[in-house]
């Protein structure tokens, strides 16, 4: 089964440190954990109180804070691994790209993404049924998704295709719709692998 450890080091290496632009629709932000999205997060009280104890290097010391290192862990082990089910998932890439999707562009976009991306791939219902498209991970997107681990022996290859055309076509989206957002694409677009 899949290891949210994997997972969430490899999303780390696309969330970056501490950032407050006022561009970025989730302002102020730590290691991905938006400030205006997630207020309440308790790793908010460890960066408030270096921001007042050194304000000039807070920033570069809040990796060194192992109690907030555990705090973000547990977030997104909260917030996107386990709504994805992703300890559920037999193919770690898979689980990996879900969940780098989820933090990214949110839970149900991800899991609207997968069980479209299933649908798509079924050979027009040859290979096994089509399934709602509802942005909930159940029973019925794991059964489905082993259905096509077993047809494809194993290899989520195509999968993964498809689940990366959708989250770049969505990136560009949004830089169509707001110019403003268009800096952060070059960023956006290093998340998606297409071989």
């Amino acid at each position: 089964m899949a290891e949210f450890e994997i997972a969430f080091d490899e999303t780390m290496l696309h969330e970056g440190g501490y950032v407050d632009d006022p561009d970025d629709r989730g302002g102020e932000t730590y290691r991905g954990v938006a400030r205006k999205f997630h207020p309440a997060w308790p790793g908010w009280k460890i960066v408030d109180e270096l921001k007042r104890e050194k304000p000039d290097s807070f920033a570069d010391l809040l990796d060194q804070k192992q109690e907030l290192q555990t705090l973000v862990a547990s977030f997104y082990r909260e917030q996107f691994w386990r709504p994805i089910r992703g300890e559920q998932l037999s193919d770690q890439a898979l689980a990996n790209e879900l969940f780098d999707t989820a933090v990214n562009q949110g839970v149900g976009t991800a899991i609207r993404f997968w069980q479209e991306a299933l649908n798509l791939l079924n050979r027009n219902a040859k290979d096994y049924p089509e399934i709602e498209v509802d942005g909930v991970a159940g029973e019925r997107t794991l059964a489905t998704t082993n259905q096509f681990l077993q047809r494809n022996r194993g290899q989520s290859d195509r999968l993964l295709k498809v689940l990366n055309l959708q989250q770049g076509a969505r990136y560009l989206e949004i830089a169509r719709k707001n110019p403003v957002q268009r800096k952060f694409l070059h960023g956006w677009l290093n998340r998606i692998r297409l071989n």
